[in-house]
């Protein structure tokens, strides 16, 4: 449905920011796919580097395509919100129609780049933009459902995490359970910021205004949600590693460190993590990402053959038959 919006006087600006070019820095989740593929195949040429930017550049164009539409479907909500009432849309300083040609453009432009390196990276491209059709656009609108609008936008995350892995043009696709673990730590981030976005409005009634599923949500709700994230987030990834890497086991005190900073995040007036494209400001939090996505590289390509000799040992339990 087209929101009826105030009438004001377009600027070209405002069609440039509904494209979000500062949440691109979210393209960093096609980097892990990236590096397991390049793991997987062993294959690393200078047409890699190539592939990588086109493909960044594809994700990005693909994306912004998502943020047009989003803020289209979203302005009527977001007049009800204190800060994003002052966006574009809502302040009337873009012209619907625009936006909506813009939004395809964006997605035949994203296309035609994806097209340059592979069919399988374009089919990650498109469910990448599909799916922004089921988070925004009614009937389906999964944002205003609850759980499934957390559960629905995180599946981004292995979306992109598959576009890395075709970047690579790495044989088959990645294991089930990374891809999960993948989709699982998004729905931890989105449902953080779902907690961060509720308690800093602070009014049941102005917050289910602005997002339809907050009318569902509580604080104690999204807090026990993004607890069953992160469990499964972890219980896939220990999957993953026992499975596939077993050095990997060594990330998981900074894993867990990163995951404790972010939830301590949400609980700061004005949080960032309601902002997660500007969590690079956030010192706090760069720090052990950083550190953390050091370690998770270098356990990729190092082998520890004591640690599979130390977790492959069985417990040998009493047999039902003995007395």
């Amino acid at each position: 449905m087209q929101p009826t919006l105030a009438r004001s006087k377009p600027s070209w600006i405002s069609y440039l920011k509904i494209a979000r070019f500062d949440h691109w820095v979210k393209n960093v989740f096609v980097l892990p796919g990236i590096l397991i593929g390049v793991a997987a195949s062993g294959e690393v040429d200078l047409s890699l580097a190539l592939r990588t930017l086109l493909g960044l550049v594809a994700v990005g164009l693909v994306a912004s395509s998502n943020y047009i539409v989003n803020e289209i479907m979203d302005a009527p909500f977001d007049r009800h919100h204190p800060i994003k009432r002052m966006r574009p849309i809502p302040a009337g300083l873009v012209s619907v129609r625009v936006a909506y040609c813009e939004w395809i453009a964006f997605m035949l432009a994203g296309m035609a780049v994806a097209w340059q390196i592979s069919v399988p990276f374009t089919l990650s491209v498109a469910a990448l933009w599909l799916m922004g059709i089921v988070y925004n656009i009614q009937p389906l609108r999964t944002k205003d459902v609850p759980y499934l609008d957390v559960i629905s936008e995180a599946v981004n995350n292995p979306l992109r995490m598959l576009a890395g892995w075709y970047i690579t043009r790495a044989p088959s696709m990645p294991p089930g359970s990374l891809l999960v673990c993948y989709w699982m730590i998004g729905a931890y981030f989105m449902g953080i910021k779902r907690f961060a976005e509720y308690r800093e409005i602070g009014n049941p009634k102005v917050s289910a205004a602005y997002r339809r599923s907050f009318a569902y949500y509580d604080e104690s709700k999204l807090l026990v949600s993004v607890m069953f994230y992160a469990a499964f987030a972890m219980l896939t990834f220990g999957a993953f590693l026992i499975r596939y890497r077993m050095e990997l086991v060594l990330s998981f005190p900074l894993v867990a460190l990163v995951m404790a900073v972010y939830l301590k995040l949400a609980f700061e007036p004005n949080s960032a993590v309601q902002n997660p494209e500007h969590l690079y400001h956030e010192g706090r939090l760069l720090i052990p990402v950083t550190l953390c996505a050091v370690v998770l590289v270098t356990l990729l390509f190092v082998d520890i053959p004591v640690l599979h000799q130390i977790f492959s040992t069985r417990f040998s339990g009493v047999s039902p038959s003995q007395p």
